[in-house]
């Protein structure tokens, strides 16, 4: 459904959403519509548990241990409220995250008289193992939680979660995992990841409807996780499905269409796409280092189908995203990490060369 009249290599930042899977989204809708007391009082518990099931399966989980929510942010909110911070507390991360969930953390730790400690991670990095310690190296007696993304946003690093939720599963600290990245893009087993928590979007790299994620937790967790809003679903039958899921009135839809995503992909082969759109990455890593003189964040096995390239200092990034756009219709955006600029493409299963190199023609113009 995107304008054929843009390059989009910004499928990280909102995902896109093919036709066939807008058309379930939208007859759902329109089924809600014509019977709204019956869909949404006597059918939506079932429709809801057979979609739940169906993305269970794909990300090896049990089907009652996670639920759907609209986003990672608000995921990680109803995660991060459940962790009752006291004092002195300490959550560690890292400063590669993602920036709305920063203000998150310091926000709940700044209200409990928590820290938020935000390990450095050196870039370029050499490898999954330096970062692990180099974040794990900031724990302490006083950490009492870990919130690392699985793939960063604005770097698009695919960091060593797992390995830093099995040190802090040995430490007894809690592991909370943003994946807003994750599902469609990298494959993902919760069965065997080793979060304590996590968190991730429906609607990016898996092209399900906008407003669809997921947030799943250890079952012996889960009596101690809420719900952003208070409500019907706190009475005395209260589980971690009922509060989140009896959330008030609402559109289910995204949520609803997500299995038919899941079958979308694999009727398309999606693991050779996903192979092909890494190989884009990686050649874009390449070309755009050729161009700016400047060494990639990272090595290639910490990428998947996004890539961040480092921009030279002092370049006013904001003026040459509008001129990738308004000029030669290029979407994609630059992100950044204090005073460092990235420029950071995604590719997708509507990509090809073709798009990379229209990147590379209209940067050699603008750098000059």
């Amino acid at each position: 459904m995107l304008d054929p009249e843009v390059v989009y290599l910004d499928h990280g930042c909102y995902g896109a959403c093919p036709l066939v899977v807008f058309e379930r989204y939208q007859a759902w809708q329109a089924e809600l519509e014509r019977r709204p007391v019956e869909f949404l009082g006597r059918r939506l518990e079932g429709l809801l548990a057979e979609a739940r099931a169906a993305f269970a399966d794909y990300v090896g989980a049990a089907a009652d241990d996670l639920v759907f929510v609209e986003n990672t942010t608000a995921g990680i909110n109803v995660a991060a409220r459940a962790l009752d911070l006291r004092p002195g507390d300490e959550v560690l991360s890292t400063d590669l995250e993602y920036g709305a969930l920063n203000y998150m953390w310091e926000r709940i730790c700044a209200q409990a008289g928590a820290r938020f400690v935000r390990a450095p991670v050196r870039l370029p990095a050499s490898g999954a193992d330096e970062i692990a310690d180099a974040v794990w190296a900031q724990a302490g007696p006083r950490t009492k939680a870990v919130f690392v993304s699985h793939v960063t946003s604005s770097t698009a690093l695919v960091l060593p979660a797992a390995e830093l939720c099995r040190r802090a599963c040995e430490a007894g600290v809690v592991s909370i995992v943003d994946g807003a990245h994750v599902p469609g893009q990298v494959p993902l087993d919760l069965s065997s990841f080793g979060a304590d928590v996590y968190v991730g979007n429906c609607h990016k790299w898996l092209c399900a409807p906008k407003g669809s994620a997921f947030l799943w937790a250890r079952p012996e967790l889960q009596e101690s996780i809420g719900a952003l809003a208070i409500g019907w679903g706190f009475g005395e039958d209260s589980t971690f499905l009922s509060r989140n899921e009896r959330q008030g009135t609402r559109d289910p839809a995204a949520y609803l269409a997500v299995p038919e995503a899941i079958r979308w992909q694999a009727e398309h082969g999606w693991d050779e796409v996903r192979a092909r759109c890494h190989a884009l990455a990686l050649a874009a890593r390449e070309r755009l280092a050729g161009l700016t003189g400047l060494e990639p964040l990272a090595p290639p096995e910490l990428l998947a189908q996004m890539v961040s390239a480092p921009l030279p200092a002092g370049l006013d990034v904001d003026a040459l995203k509008e001129r990738l756009y308004e000029e030669f219709r290029i979407e994609i955006p630059a992100p950044r990490r204090g005073d460092e600029r990235f420029l950071r493409a995604s590719f997708q299963g509507y990509n090809d060369e073709d798009d990379l190199d229209a990147l590379v023609a209209a940067l050699e113009l603008l750098l000059r």
